[in-house]
């Protein structure tokens, strides 16, 4: 990315609330190729059933960790529960839940610092500032002929964060999927679907609540899934 279109990025982000970004931008700013996404997406493969679903639901897999961005760079902070309260999560939200940590390989991968690093510029110029609590959600959400995938079943939302960033990883074997973007007030700002590794929806969690339709096998006799990495940007604490 370059000097004007990380600006441009920023102002749109700031202007709208929102900013889409298709994989050719993405990647030009990370360096990364199709066999970089490609690589990148096998730590998918090592993700741990979310056993906290309310609904009872046994399609989603993920693993969790928290960051501090600063002067110093990105810092690993020691692994500790997760938590939503129910006013930001009503079906999952209101106690600790406990995930596994990222995994080694996934950490020291180059694509996660340089994928968090870029979102952390957009947003530090978006707001003004240039330091972060940030919060990395590797999901796999599966589909079959036994149960939907239901990407956000706790339906139109926020996370309860300053930004969120949803980038799309791999997609296999699935249709649906779609994001949306709305106001408080029901207008709908965006509707798209993230399809090829490396495209990227950033919000302002503030600003907008957002939504993803469930997940349906094209192909029932073969596995389906989509996996996708949510990245959390906070205010660090006064």
């Amino acid at each position: 990315m370059t000097v004007s279109d990380h600006i441009a990025s920023s102002a749109e982000l700031q202007n709208r609330g929102w900013l889409l970004q298709p994989t050719e931008a993405v990647s030009r700013t990370i360096g990364a190729g199709d066999a970089d996404w490609a690589s990148y997406a096998a730590h998918w493969d090592d993700l741990v059933l979310d056993t906290f679903m309310k609904d009872g639901g046994t399609y989603r897999y993920r693993r969790y960790g928290h960051f501090r961005l600063d002067a110093h760079g990105l810092t690993l902070l020691p692994h500790a529960p997760y938590r939503q309260e129910t006013s930001v999560n009503p079906l999952n939200g209101g106690l600790d839940r406990h995930f596994e940590p990222l995994t080694t390989s996934f950490l020291e991968d180059p694509l996660t610092t340089r994928i968090v690093l870029m979102l952390a510029e957009i947003v530090s110029d978006a707001e003004g500032i240039g330091e972060w609590d940030v919060k990395l959600h590797p999901f796999r959400i599966v589909t079959g002929t036994e149960q939907v995938g239901r990407p956000a079943p706790q339906g139109r939302h926020r996370d309860g964060s300053s930004f969120v960033s949803s980038l799309l990883v791999r997609r296999s074997n699935v249709e649906g999927g779609e994001s949306s973007l709305h106001t408080d007030d029901d207008e709908q700002l965006l509707r798209s679907t993230l399809s090829a590794p490396g495209d990227q929806l950033l919000v302002d969690d503030r600003r907008v609540l957002h939504d993803v339709t469930d997940l349906r096998p094209v192909d029932p006799a073969l596995p389906a899934f989509r996996d996708v990495l949510i990245v959390d940007f906070d205010r660090l604490p006064a």
